[in-house]
């Protein structure tokens, strides 16, 4: 049925929404309308644009067959008319028309049968002095980007700070000290970069890594003014200040939904605009997705928001299909994503530890480091998975990854990820069917000894200790004589270690280690250390076996310690 389509917001959601209502409906008239010069472009693609690595802007708009998605594009191409730098300031459901702001100023009113709204997000502000001046930058659109991009280009900056350590910022960060060569300070008010999407011990690994390439780290600290004349000079936080010629503000994004709102709208507490899972407002001839709307948490079941660029082109399909007389739905999310850190990624879906427990489940972590492919092939790396367990149920609430920045990681988390919303127990991941060969895999993935791991954890077979709790020991070794360290690593490995720190450390291959179970301390709290984890959870098991009970098997191992950071000096 023809029908006139009015779309609101043409960067992801609407114009895949736009073209799939066109596709299923050709006679219908469309009208993407958007207040910015640029279209339907890779927002998330913007860093790479900013590093080199995506050498122009056009690129971010182009299809994989090289046309710009233009005005052109979509009325020659799509048949879906275009209007640019028109602001749409009013909606009137009563006469099912929209009030606009067009380039010159003036006003009009187009009239629409239906309605989508693809508003997106706003950087969210930061309330200090100083945000206005020159060289202080979002990273919200394209235009955001290629001004950066023009100062860093021209040499115009030699120290840059970044305020917020979430996805975009640690996203310049890299781009900024990597392409540029950039003095690059990040700045977060939370404990750890990443906070409330990966637990902080994977963030202390990604983190480490980013400053042995010359990223700074400011945590727990507060930004309080940006000063400066004309331009940055200097950002101040609460404990120090810091030289800047180029301030970027990554404090994460807030749903643009004052249109929604003020035409009558349901909106939640959080500011996303309310949908039902075919993606309709409470207006059902009004749609919306993409950054501006809440969906539900398909873990707590909760509403949440989840700014993602790839939910909104699904989503985007969704609203088309249903504007067009189609029944699809969208059910919710889990939260995916994956940011790259240099040379590795974090990536996660899900809950962490942190979030679970704020949320009250009863839950563990639990880890394990393993090699991506089998440990005879030559090209392998050390991935470190995270699994988040409820310890009555055994149902699986999250799972995080770090390791290498291809898809070794972040496909054991999609893996997983495309399972949570069935609520699987840990038994699931351990016998979870995966593509297995060497130059891919090992034939036991270490997605099923994650698995493994947690549920000798959540029956008291294995006792762990993760990185931060054996930091906390070793700097304290000092002071106690509580613990010895167990290695259970070839002699080659361990013995430079009891070497320099005996009695503290004492090297025991495991495979030695019947033979000589007498020269095991009796009297001391015993944390057991190999490369991964696998050889000690085997020591422990044998140590029980004889009676030796108060012992602790350090998670991932050496190979974890390392990517953490602690120092053995």
């Amino acid at each position: 049925m023809a029908q006139k389509i009015l779309v609101i917001g043409a960067v992801a959601l609407g114009p895949k929404a736009a073209c799939r209502a066109k596709r299923l409906s050709p006679d219908s008239q469309i009208t993407l309308i958007d207040e910015g010069e640029f279209i339907s472009y890779g927002g998330c693609g913007i860093p790479y644009y900013v590093s080199g690595d995506v050498s122009e802007s056009s690129e971010l708009r182009s299809t994989s067959f090289h046309m710009v998605r233009d005005v052109d594009f979509f009325k020659n191409d799509k048949g879906i008319d275009v209007l640019t730098r028109t602001k749409a300031v009013n909606i009137n459901r009563d006469t099912k028309t929209v009030d606009v702001r067009k380039p010159d100023g003036m006003t009009d009113t187009l009239a629409y049968d239906q309605l989508i709204l693809a508003t997106g997000a706003a950087p969210r502000k930061l309330n200090i002095k100083g945000c206005d001046l020159d060289n202080v930058f979002t990273v919200a659109n394209i235009e955001d980007a290629e001004g950066i991009k023009a100062k860093v280009a021209a040499q115009e900056i030699e120290k840059a700070v970044i305020v917020g350590a979430g996805f975009i910022g640690l996203e310049m960060a890299e781009a900024l000290a990597d392409m540029w060569d950039i003095d690059t300070t990040v700045i977060e008010f939370f404990d750890q970069i990443m906070p409330r999407f990966v637990s902080a011990n994977l963030a202390q690994m990604a983190m480490r890594h980013m400053e042995e390439k010359g990223v700074t780290f400011c945590l727990s600290e507060k930004v309080q003014e940006i000063k400066g004349g004309a331009k940055a000079e200097k950002v101040i936080t609460d404990k120090r200040e810091i030289d800047a010629d180029l301030v970027i503000l990554a404090t994460g994004v807030s749903p643009r939904s004052e249109l929604a709102k003020n035409a009558g709208l349901e909106v939640s507490p959080m500011g996303g605009i309310r949908v039902n899972l075919r993606m309709q407002t409470s207006d059902p001839d009004i749609y919306a997705g993409g950054d501006c709307v809440c969906v539900q948490n398909l873990i707590t079941e909760k509403e949440a928001y989840f700014p993602l660029g790839s939910m909104a082109n699904r989503q985007g399909r969704v609203i088309g299909t249903n504007i067009t007389g189609g029944d699809a739905e969208f059910q919710g999310a889990v939260g995916s994503f994956v940011v790259k850190t240099f040379e590795n990624s974090l990536s996660g879906a899900g809950l962490t530890i942190e979030e679970a427990i704020r949320e009250g489940f009863d839950a563990v972590s639990v880890q394990a480091a393993q090699f991506d492919r089998s440990h005879f092939y030559p090209d392998k790396d050390i991935i470190n998975l995270e699994l988040v367990v409820e310890k009555k149920t055994k149902r699986v609430l999250g799972i995080q990854g770090y390791g290498p920045a291809t898809d070794s990681t972040v496909s054991r988390v999609n893996a997983v990820a495309a399972i949570l919303d069935q609520k699987p127990a840990v038994d699931r991941i351990s016998n979870l069917e995966l593509a297995y060969s060497p130059p891919f895999s090992s034939a036991m993935d270490i997605i099923n000894a994650l698995g493994n791991v947690a549920e000798n954890i959540l029956e008291d077979r294995c006792v762990p200790v993760d990185q931060e709790g054996f930091a906390e020991i070793w700097v304290a070794r000092g002071e106690s004589d509580d613990y010895c360290v167990l290695d259970c690593r070839a002699e080659a490995d361990g013995k430079p270690f009891e070497e320099k720190y005996a009695p503290t450390w004492k090297s025991i291959p495991h495979d030695q280690l019947r033979a000589r179970m007498q020269e095991v301390p009796k009297d001391k709290k015993i944390i057991l250390v190999c490369n991964t984890g696998v050889r000690s959870y085997e020591a422990q098991l044998d140590l029980r076996h004889r009676g030796i009970g108060s012992t602790f098997n350090l998670s991932g191992g050496m190979s974890s310690l390392k990517k953490w950071g602690i120092r053995f000096d």
